[in-house]
């Protein structure tokens, strides 16, 4: 019994000190449009990902941005991109959406 707690312990403090604590999330933003929604998480100017999507769940090309950070364009309702780099200057996190090769809407959200 007592080899299993403690190896139940040593697993959880290993968890535990997986992650640094500067790179836990300490905010997570969010800002809706009216057809596109815009989250990420974030440490200080350290941003982690990027989540796109569509308000009405039809799928559009997606893209995000953030100071020299340009993703790839995707066609979908919804999409992630890992991010996990620091800008100084950077400021707003931004989303974009493409349909039928017009730009519907671009939706940033400040960190």
């Amino acid at each position: 019994m007592r080899k299993i707690v403690a190896i139940v312990l040593a697993a959880l403090a290993f968890s535990a000190a997986a992650v640094p604590a500067s790179a836990a999330p300490t905010g997570v933003g969010s800002h809706c449009g009216t057809y596109l929604c815009v989250m990420t998480a974030h440490h200080n100017r350290f941003v982690q990902d990027i989540t796109v999507r569509t308000r009405d769940g039809l799928p559009g090309t997606l893209r995000s941005y953030w100071g020299d950070f340009h993703s790839p364009k995707v066609n979908a309702a919804s999409h992630r991109w890992a991010v996990g780099r620091e800008q100084a200057g950077a400021k707003l996190v931004c989303g974009g959406l493409e349909r039928d090769g017009r730009n519907i809407e671009d939706t940033c959200v400040t960190i």
